[in-house]
């Protein structure tokens, strides 16, 4: 009789501390149209028959709101009859089926664009599944698919083909040729999520790169064509810790991109490459957004005419124009003012004040380079943005840069979605 007294007590102690606890018993995701709860709960660390901890549910809002198909994200806790607690999850999801467009000129090239359509949620699981067109004097095309928690909530997988071919220069004894380029390969990446905020990806591409030449300047040592079989081998390091609301973002967050190159002809020879783009956000008041980058690139240095880094409009320095050069190694500043002009229930007017500069060291040239004249770009100008809150990534931008340094340009550079 004894014992089966201390039985009881013993179970009457352990309910009593139980119910001391603030337990969750039930979770709820509300909100949900086209994203299947089932995926979300992979996704969030809370769970049923668990500890009440403010800190996990703010992580995990923190994380859904970083979902491309997520809007905003909140949560609420509701006391249950008897013991336990119900946590809320209300989400609003955004448009996902988005076209995008990019559409570049300058005072010196011709018109050029890149049209697609991207799902970013794609069977309700944030698959991403994508293809681009692009006319740059030349055809080009690509897919991609892109599901970061195809395995499980940490593991994915990343799969991308491209057939580009555009114009390309090719810088040379002081002079320059113009060659059609064609890049066409198949890349494979691995999707790791670290956490929220740190991601690796690490992969490996086969790819065929085809150099014909069309005008300029011969050289002996330069050949007229090129058709060389490569592959490569990358790694993607992604820290985000950028806070988001709408069009408002704060924080810091650092992308490293490092590749190894193997070629199969000494003309293109293989080479190591890397560069980091570290972002600094800042609000300004209510409706004003500091945002900066800075790139860091470095390749190996070799004396090619076909060297890796490229100054251009859509990748580092509006108006500069389409390649208008190439280097070995790259410093790229740019830092722009945000300041909302009209803000409505779904549609946002922007404005922006930027300054974009960079340098690059020559080919089989020294770090000294970067402080010569010629290498030197600064482009300030302004733009606008046209936004849809409730679709991803629905910015359209126009920027006008002007050149303000040696042998400058100036130009109008189109796109969607914010330049950096």
């Amino acid at each position: 009789m004894k014992k089966l007294y201390s039985f009881f007590l013993l179970i009457f102690v352990f309910l009593n501390g139980y119910a001391q606890k603030e337990t969750i018993t039930e979770v709820t995701i509300k909100g949900t149209k086209k994203t299947k709860v089932s995926f979300l709960k992979k996704l969030i660390k809370v769970e049923a028959r668990t500890e009440l901890d403010s800190t996990v549910l703010i992580s995990d809002i923190e994380h859904l709101k970083r979902l491309p198909f997520v809007a905003s994200a909140n949560f609420s806790v509701v006391k249950k009859i008897g013991i336990g607690y119900e946590v809320v999850y209300q989400i609003e999801e955004n448009f996902t089926l988005i076209p995008f467009a990019n559409l570049f000129s300058s005072s010196n090239d011709d018109f050029a664009f890149r049209v697609g359509l991207q799902e970013f949620n794609f069977l309700g699981k944030g698959v991403t599944l994508g293809a681009f067109y692009q006319y740059d004097i030349f055809n080009s095309f690509g897919v991609n698919i892109r599901a970061p928690y195809l395995f499980n909530s940490k593991l994915g997988l990343a799969i991308n083909y491209k057939d580009l071919t555009t114009q390309e220069p090719v810088f040379f004894d002081n002079t320059s040729a113009d060659y059609k380029y064609n890049n066409n390969g198949v890349e494979v990446l691995g999707l790791y999520q670290i956490n929220f905020k740190n991601r690796v990806e690490f992969g490996y591409s086969a790819f065929t790169e085809d150099y014909k030449y069309i005008s300029g300047a011969q050289n002996t040592e330069v050949p007229l064509a090129l058709n060389v079989d490569k592959h490569l081998w990358k790694l993607i390091y992604n820290y985000d810790n950028i806070d988001y609301h709408y069009q408002y973002l704060s924080g810091f967050r650092s992308y490293l991109n490092f590749q190894y190159v193997g070629s199969t002809d000494t003309n293109l020879p293989e080479f190591l490459i890397g560069f980091n783009d570290f972002t600094f956000f800042k609000r300004i008041g209510e409706k004003g957004n500091w945002a900066s980058r800075v790139r860091l690139g470095l390749a190996t240095n070799i004396d090619t005419p076909f060297a890796p880094f490229t100054v251009d409009n859509n990748i580092n320095i509006r108006g500069v124009g389409n390649t208008i050069d190439r280097g070995t190694a790259a410093i790229i500043v740019n830092t722009e003012y945000r300041h909302t002009l009209v803000d409505k229930d779904w549609f946002v007017l922007q404005s922006n004040v930027f300054v974009d500069g960079g340098s690059w060291r020559n080919p089989g040239g020294d770090f000294g380079d970067f402080s010569d004249t010629q290498n030197l770009r600064i482009y300030p100008g302004v733009g606008l943005r046209f936004m849809h809150k409730k679709i991803f990534n629905a910015i359209f931008r126009i920027d006008y840069g002007y050149g303000i340094t040696q042998d400058a340009s100036r130009g109008l550079v189109f796109g969607i979605g914010q330049y950096f």
